[in-house]
């Protein structure tokens, strides 16, 4: 919700009684907005040291002319670094690092930054699922909502939480992705893709999931046991996360306008996402 920018420009004397305000041009006197956003995490993953650590909410700012610069710049861009530039930027408490956030968290911060700096409305080409028709359809990210974590996981005091594996009856401790992560897993998809090499999207992101197997916690021992664990057991540690990790519910229900058949999909992330005028 955005603050009263009234309150934050008056001022008191040491005295307590009420100073007048200066009478200087209104556009000096502008301070930038800011609302709160609900964190899906609400804090609770969070270690103890953080500055987010038990918070439910963080406050940014509205996007500006100076936001916008970076979602544009071409060397942010070529570097991949534009949108994390861009939420640093809004985040009012500088001691928030956006690459120490969680996915969930910063996805929700990304929607909230969206909605304020170009509206609502939004949309993206999506295929029907029953007659492959491809079309564009309309969204109102204002209905998106926060996906928040069940009260009844248990975790740790360091954020994480276990999975148990079917198969190997494995107890995989596992954490959730920080910007920090995703990155890691966008450089090394990046380097196998220019050395040849095969997809592997799966089993590296299980690797940065997975903290610890039956108390184990060597990361060689960790790594091998991914590449080689069965596929019911990865497949069941997959679905699970997804239903722990806190994030945005991108669902939407749409009516295909060729078969007229309603099906539940996800919102698309396309260009104009975040440079609607590209």
């Amino acid at each position: 919700m955005p603050r009263n920018n009234q309150d934050r420009l008056e001022s008191k004397p040491e005295g307590g009684s009420e100073a007048p305000l200066q009478e200087t041009n209104s556009l000096l006197n502008y301070v930038q907005p800011t609302e709160f956003v609900d964190l899906p995490t609400k804090g609770k993953f969070y270690s103890q040291e953080h500055p987010l650590h038990n918070v439910d909410t963080i406050e940014i700012k509205y996007m500006t002319a100076k936001e916008t610069d970076l979602l544009t710049s071409k060397t942010l861009l070529k570097k991949g670094l534009a949108i994390d530039r861009m939420l640093q930027s809004i985040i009012v408490d500088r001691s928030i690092k956006v690459q120490d956030l969680f996915l969930g968290d910063k996805n929700a911060i990304l929607m909230a930054a969206r909605i304020s700096g170009f509206g609502a409305q939004y949309s993206a080409n999506v295929t029907c699922r029953g007659c492959s028709t491809a079309s564009e359809q309309h969204f109102d990210l204002s209905e998106v909502h926060v996906k928040e974590a069940d009260d009844d996981i248990e975790f740790t005091e360091d954020g994480t939480f276990f999975i148990d594996l079917p198969k190997t009856e494995v107890k995989a401790e596992c954490k959730l992705l920080t910007g920090k992560d995703e990155s890691k897993l966008l450089a090394k998809a990046k380097k196998k893709e220019k050395l040849k090499l095969g997809e592997s999207l799966l089993t590296d992101q299980l690797k940065l999931v997975i903290v610890s197997l039956n108390g184990e916690t060597e990361r060689s021992t960790v790594e091998n046991f991914v590449d080689t664990m069965p596929a019911i057991d990865a497949n069941h540690l997959r679905i699970e996360y997804e239903k722990i990790k806190p994030d945005v519910d991108l669902s939407y229900e749409l009516e295909c306008d060729g078969c007229d058949v309603v099906s539940n999909v996800s919102i698309p992330f396309s260009t104009n996402f975040l440079w609607p005028d590209r």
